[in-house]
């Protein structure tokens, strides 16, 4: 069987105080509306439609960087979850298949939920995904027959003995297409908002004799994200989700409640993570790494065996082959580093590239920028660069060439030639203890006259 996707992401989210769509919130740097496509994107599903309402540009833009085959439609009014889900009906014209509805703020469900709910499809009409509450509070009530679903109960509505059940919906479902769009068009907006409740379809299938039932999972998976206290705690989910993934996988956590991970954060086994360390999107760690603490890094790669900072940042482009070594309060960004090169204090190096077991002393920077354009420093294997070097880009230097301390280099240097581009030293005997009674001196004649 087909599966298409209806994502509702078309709530303003007046509680997150915010001019951006609630569902470009992001979640360990990736927007609440990417994570419940990810979850979703299990299904294969043939279709995805995404129905925006506000901010629907900068929706459209973000389904479009996830998934370019992806429809985006427009709830002009929000009219209530039946009439959002309905928006998609013209979009999935000639599918026939399961329909899948999910939530854009609804980011945590896991592959096996919806497996099991399209699993459930095939004995059964309707499936909607339901949670044992811990506090049901004043969600919806799913009242269960066996394994039939008789009716969903909303709390104002329901009886003592009905709000005793813990059992309680999630408002995800799966439904055949056209019975679900053939249901939609049943539903009324008789309740006090006025709105058209996709719960209803539960009621009005009964009524026909369709087969309904409800899947089961943990609360954890339906958390909604309403406000920016709900948003931190589901970022807080996400991370010791993350982390406790990558434990299992062999990685060293040295301080796990420390490290920030990113949604596409991947790495490999037998790779330390030392406290305090932030992943940025975008970020490949090869296994047997170390990453040490207090380092940032987003949009590179991190190849086996190379040691990253204390205190170091690796931006985006930023390409570090096997065991390279980037030490404290060194940036690299758009650049390749060599095999066992080594970069260790103090530098920036950007727009280059670092050949094999060559070494950038302390202090080192490509001059990379001319204020209008940016410029490439290319560097070779086993090539010295003495502390305090100033390479002014574009520039290239040999393989086993080198620079002397405090360097300025403005011109290409060939292969094992040594670089000096430094005034000559001058040493004055007694200028500096002249000096001195000078400037103590005028500071006396300043403070008496203050």
């Amino acid at each position: 069987m087909t599966t298409a996707l209806v994502i509702l992401a078309a709530g303003k989210g007046t509680r997150m105080k915010s001019d951006l769509p609630k569902v470009l919130h992001p979640i360990a740097h990736a927007p609440m509306l990417v994570h419940a496509m990810r979850a979703g994107a299990v299904l294969s599903p043939e279709r995805t439609v995404v129905v925006a309402g506000h901010g629907a540009d900068d929706v459209r833009k973000a389904v479009a960087v996830e998934d370019e085959t992806a429809q985006v439609v427009l709830q002009e009014e929000q009219l209530g979850t039946a009439h959002a889900v309905d928006q998609a009906r013209e979009a999935l014209t000639g599918f026939s298949g399961d329909v899948v509805v999910l939530y854009g703020d609804t980011p945590f469900l896991q592959p096996d939920t919806l497996e099991r709910m399209v699993a459930a499809r095939a004995t059964h009409d309707l499936v909607i995904l339901g949670f044992e509450a811990a506090d049901p509070a004043r969600y919806g009530r799913l009242v269960m027959q066996g394994d039939t679903l008789e009716r969903i109960v909303e709390f104002k509505d329901a009886s003592d003995e009905e709000r005793a059940i813990t059992f309680c919906n999630s408002g995800l479902m799966a439904c055949d297409s056209k019975t679900l769009f053939s249901l939609i068009s049943e539903v009324g907006n008789g309740n006090a908002a006025g709105e058209y409740y996709l719960t209803d379809i539960v009621e009005i299938a009964r009524s026909r004799g369709l087969k309904v039932t409800a899947v089961a999972c943990d609360e954890e998976q339906t958390l909604g994200v309403n406000s920016r206290a709900d948003l931190a705690a589901a970022d807080a989910v996400f991370q010791t989700r993350a982390r406790v993934e990558l434990l299992d996988l062999g990685v060293t956590l040295m301080a796990p409640e420390t490290v920030y991970l990113a949604a596409d954060t991947v790495i490999g086994r037998d790779t330390v993570i030392e406290p305090n360390v932030v992943f940025g999107p975008g970020v490949t760690v090869e296994s047997g790494a170390t990453i040490r603490a207090f380092s940032h890094l987003e949009g590179c790669h991190v190849s086996q065996g190379a040691v990253v900072g204390p205190y170091a940042r690796l931006r985006p482009g930023a390409e570090l082959a096997e065991n390279a070594k980037i030490g404290n309060f060194v940036e690299i960004k758009n650049a390749e580093i060599g095999e066992g090169a080594k970069v260790n204090h103090l530098s920036y190096v950007g727009d280059a590239s670092v050949g094999a077991a060559t070494n950038i002393g302390a202090g080192t920077i490509t001059c990379n920028y001319d204020g209008v354009m940016k410029h490439r420093t290319e560097i070779g294997e086993k090539v010295f660069i003495g502390s305090n070097t100033m390479l002014v880009a574009p520039v290239t230097l040999g393989d086993g060439a080198m620079t002397a301390t405090g360097t300025v280099v403005t011109k290409n240097v060939d292969p094992d030639a040594l670089a000096v581009a430094r005034a000559r030293q001058e040493n004055k005997p007694g200028y500096a203890r002249k000096l001195f009674d000078m400037l103590k001196a005028k500071k006396a004649r300043q403070n008496k006259g203050a």
